[in-house]
């Protein structure tokens, strides 16, 4: 398995440029990049984690989260390590800030993810846990190959990426979750380190210039992104430039990483999120880490029925046809949905995945 880059050129320096993301990290000999996994070897970029992951677990689709996107299907679910983020809420830190290399458990190919995949009866294979649009060679090839045997693919992603990268990682993807971490470059900038309006354009290009189902989600922070001012700015901008019928996650913060002093994001601050959403004009409003059974229910934006009722990610209600259609009054719901759902439940199974397969 070939470790080479694709989004770099070399400077009149003779360091390398990588060109991802907005970072545009310059790199002398043995340099790695702000994401810790891109490195100059010998003059040329080298991606560090190709073929290595920090684990493999079979996931219902609704932990990723998407709730219109086949519910009930099971996710073969993996990530590697590092982040071109540096959130200092970050719940996954001990992955997406890693710097032992150890810490990458299992080595496989592009096509014994995607065997393992099919083998475990998959519906689909996400990249996740870490962000992978930094190990985005490794997540295009994976995803060719799970294409090859029938596999769908998610990118659950902050969405930090650029030019040609964003045009090539987001191709082959059929659904992706997006974080949209608040509505202001001053919380972008402060607490994740970045740009909101690299993110802004990969949601517009996302959304009006690819196929990929995209759902959004927002992790609300007590005082820092969870005013109802900012809430319906980006809410109106969501249903403005993106649609009502994006789905839009409001999940629950709890202490951790870089954030220890905040406290846990209480039910009512997610059900009020809800409220803005649903008055600014989005359709599907849903919330998350906490028990919240209206907020888990998916409802008609016709006749306001619940097609598909939840608790936590168990399907106990649905009422849809097969073509994805309100059995009350017959309008579509938008989303990707096979003849029946499936009935994977809460189920979390780790794997290992070896040249033999399972």
């Amino acid at each position: 398995m070939s470790s080479l880059a694709r989004y770099w050129h070399a400077t009149d320096d003779g360091r390398v440029r990588c060109v991802l993301c907005p970072r545009e990290c310059t790199l002398r000999e043995g340099q790695r990049g702000y994401c810790f996994v891109r490195r100059n070897e010998g003059g040329e970029l080298h991606l560090t984690t190709y073929g290595r992951s920090s684990g493999f677990c079979l996931d219902p689709v609704e932990k990723k989260p998407l709730r219109h996107f086949y519910p009930g299907t099971s996710v073969l679910s993996f990530g590697t390590a590092g982040c071109n983020l540096g959130c200092r809420f970050c719940q996954n830190w001990d992955i997406s800030t890693s710097r032992e290399m150890d810490r990458l458990q299992d080595d496989a190919s592009p096509a014994q993810i995607a065997d393992a995949a099919r083998d475990w009866q998959a519906a689909s294979v996400a990249f996740t846990y870490n962000d992978p649009v930094i190990f985005a060679e490794y997540a295009i090839d994976v995803a060719h190959a799970c294409h090859e045997r029938g596999v769908r693919t998610i990118a659950v992603t902050a969405g930090y990426v650029q030019g040609e990268a964003r045009r090539d990682f987001f191709a082959p993807m059929d659904a992706a979750n997006v974080d949209l971490k608040g509505f202001s470059p001053e919380f972008y900038r402060g607490v994740t380190g970045a740009r909101l309006d690299t993110v802004l354009a990969t949601l517009t290009y996302l959304v009006h210039e690819t196929d990929v189902w995209v759902e959004l989600t927002t992790l609300l922070i007590p005082g820092h992104n969870d005013s109802d001012d900012e809430i319906e700015r980006m809410c109106r901008w969501v249903v403005a430039e993106l649609g009502p019928d994006l789905p839009h996650h409001f999940t629950a913060f709890h202490p951790d990483n870089r954030m220890r002093d905040v406290p846990r994001t209480p039910v009512d601050t997610l059900e009020r999120a809800r409220r803005i959403a649903t008055d600014a004009g989005e359709h599907f409003a849903y919330t998350g880490n906490a028990r919240n059974p209206e907020g888990d229910t998916t409802r008609c934006p016709g006749c306001g029925s619940a097609v598909i009722e939840r608790a936590g990610y168990t399907i106990t209600g649905y009422r849809l046809d097969e073509q994805g259609r309100c059995e009350r009054c017959g309008i579509s719901l938008p989303g990707r949905y096979a003849d029946q759902p499936g009935d994977f439940g809460t189920r979390r199974i780790p794997l290992r995945i070896t040249p033999a397969g399972r």
